[in-house]
């Protein structure tokens, strides 16, 4: 059997694979996931609901739905999945992150799936979802279109995506690298790559070119007074999530 290809960029894997450790310091080098993680939690939690017919307030509103996090780190986002009684998958291609996912959630008392390994692999080996959660990966991998074709792979037949990402604009360029990287030294210098970021309208095409359907985009809009992060229906102009569904 060939080995399936794969987009990952090594270079963008050992950078996530150095900071391993810190996933869960909220004061560490991920602070900035941990200060957008009840936003992120809020688009996809009423995204899941709304496609499936999910009751939040109910004691499992997840039950019997597979969900796969690809790129999950150390499990921020797989944790709170597991909570709400999802069937989760935790994936990443940086191989130290796995045990540090694995032994928190072990400690929480949670049960997840967690594998270093890829989406293609995944798609190869014929694994199929009801939830693909696809939040800051794309613009860390080597071609988009070809890793977007993967997740599409990975979804049953109406099944929905949630993907993340950053805009490409001078705007980004000052709020993602000056001042998350060289400013308040949230993430260490390089994490990213400006050239690489992804405009929404791009995305889109990219969505629809691997053969899903895009069904809604919010931006997530940081405010520094506040101190904290909201959900805009007009103001994409940096970080940025997107919901696209599967033909049924």
């Amino acid at each position: 059997m060939q080995t399936a290809q794969t987009t990952v960029d090594p270079g963008e894997v050992a950078k996530f694979e150095a900071m391993a450790a810190e996933w869960w310091d909220p004061k560490g080098k991920f602070k900035p996931l941990h200060m957008l993680n009840s936003c992120r939690l809020d688009y996809i939690t009423q995204q899941i609901a709304g496609e499936f017919g999910r009751d939040l307030t109910a004691e499992a509103p997840f039950a019997e739905l597979r969900i796969l996090d690809i790129g999950c780190g150390g499990g921020l986002l797989s944790e709170p999945m597991a909570r709400l009684g999802a069937d989760i998958v935790g994936a990443d291609a940086a191989e130290r992150n796995i045990p540090v996912a694995q032994i928190h959630a072990e400690q929480s008392g949670l049960d997840i799936d967690y594998r270093h390994t890829t989406a293609e692999a995944m798609a190869e080996a014929g694994e199929q979802f009801d939830v693909l959660l696809n939040m800051e990966v794309v613009e860390h991998v080597s071609d988009p279109l070809a890793y977007l074709t993967a997740c599409r792979q990975l979804l049953k037949p109406g099944g929905l995506m949630i993907c993340s990402t950053i805009n490409r604009n001078a705007k980004s360029f000052a709020m993602a690298i000056v001042g998350a990287e060289y400013v308040m030294r949230w993430l260490p210098k390089g994490t990213h790559e400006w050239q690489k970021f992804i405009t929404p309208d791009e995305l889109y095409d990219l969505i629809r070119n691997a053969g899903l359907t895009p069904v809604d985009r919010k931006g997530f809009v940081f405010n520094p007074v506040t101190w904290n992060w909201s959900l805009s229906a007009r103001d994409l102009s940096v970080n940025y999530v997107t919901a696209s569904t599967k033909p049924a």
